[in-house]
């Protein structure tokens, strides 16, 4: 339908020109007598200028319908703050080019007064329309400055979700270790799901990376992503936002979720500590699997094999079925063998959770 009203809108800019033009390019060009009286007629002229510039468009129209889409799905993709700022300093730029241009339409030199108004509404238009995209939070807070204590920053607030169920924001390591999604799944995770825009380009980047492993990972998140959209009992949302005077992720996800009231959902242990510090509610997936492991009290007995060596002399490493590791004390003699062990202490993190052990027939000898 575009392409038609672009033929069209060509159409009948050929047929004016050539009712204007065309019998006064016949005058110039002074054919004599030989050429007929209707050649230089003016309605001759407009079906002539229809159908050169019609079928001038079949050459081009294919490429104008391709720029007016790339343009529109940039416009939709952008955030509506983007929109709506970039126009309004689009008009002010505007206003400022014609009060510019208007002691300089009154020199006409060589064409000066009219080609240079035309750079000048080019250039402030562009000019002011990125400045209002790119400076929205700073235009917001000067109609909105929401109330705050003394002793703490002025942010912008995001509405709360309807339901009063805080907002869970996803960062780039959880989406990555896949086990969010079978989380979500199972009703553990409740309200609105939030991937933020900037989270979703480092996923990108790193499913991009030369490296084969980061490759890997960061395909596999985005597979967990499509995974997660595709689960209709789940409420996903896409931030758009973004905030270009931090250029690091996990400053980004801290803001956000103050601006939000939400939640940051991760199993980075450094986020987890800024988010503490921060007094920001935070849920470490890696807590949750620690929560729902096999308690083991000292004392008690296990059967484990010895791996490796560990960090300090004559320790040993094994592991259990959950990936718990086991520190053996004096193991280093029993690598490649399983062994029994009584447990000594039991160390918990928000890293995981480790275990200390020392072998049983060691303890019987005592």
């Amino acid at each position: 339908m575009l392409k038609r009203i672009i033929q069209l809108f060509f159409i009948l800019l050929g047929g004016t020109l050539g009712f204007v033009y065309l019998p006064n390019i016949v005058v110039l060009l002074n054919f004599g007598n030989g050429v007929p009286d209707w050649i230089g007629s003016p309605f001759f002229g407009m079906i002539v200028g229809a159908l050169v510039l019609a079928l001038v468009t079949f050459w081009f129209v294919d490429s104008l319908l391709n720029f007016f889409k790339t343009l529109e799905d940039r416009i939709i993709k952008a955030p509506v703050t983007d929109v709506v700022f970039g126009t309004i300093g689009l008009a002010f730029g505007l206003v400022i080019a014609f009060l510019i241009q208007l002691p300089l339409s009154r020199f006409n030199i060589a064409g000066f007064g009219t080609v240079l108004p035309i750079f000048i509404y080019i250039l402030l238009g562009y000019f002011f329309f990125r400045i209002g995209s790119k400076k929205r939070d700073e235009l917001i807070s000067l109609f909105h400055i929401p109330a705050r204590s003394k002793d703490k920053k002025r942010e912008t607030r995001i509405e709360a979700p309807a339901s009063g169920i805080p907002y869970k924001i996803f960062d780039t390591s959880v989406i990555i270790d896949g086990r969010i999604a079978d989380i979500c799944q199972t009703g553990f995770l409740e309200g609105t799901m939030v991937i933020p825009h900037f989270v979703l380009e480092e996923l990108q980047h790193i499913a991009d990376s030369s490296d084969v492993l980061k490759r890997n990972r960061g395909r596999r998140g985005l597979d967990i992503l499509n995974r997660i959209q595709k689960d209709t009992s789940i409420h996903v949302d896409l931030y758009e936002g973004d905030y270009d005077d931090i250029t690091e992720v996990d400053s980004k996800l801290v803001r956000l979720a103050k601006a939000m009231n939400g939640i940051v959902v991760t199993n980075d242990f450094n986020l987890n500590k800024v988010c503490e510090f921060q007094g920001v509610p935070v849920l470490n997936i890696n807590d949750l699997a620690n929560a729902v492991k096999p308690v083991v009290l000292p004392g008690e007995e296990l059967q484990v094999q010895v791996i490796k060596g560990g960090k300090e002399q004559n320790q040993g490493v094994g592991y259990l079925d959950d990936g718990t590791m086991i520190v053996v004390e004096e193991g280093h003699r029993y690598i490649g063998k399983t062994i029994d062990v009584i447990i000594t202490s039991v160390l918990q993190t928000s890293a995981g959770r480790m275990i200390f052990a020392k072998p049983k027939m060691l303890e019987k000898a005592l």
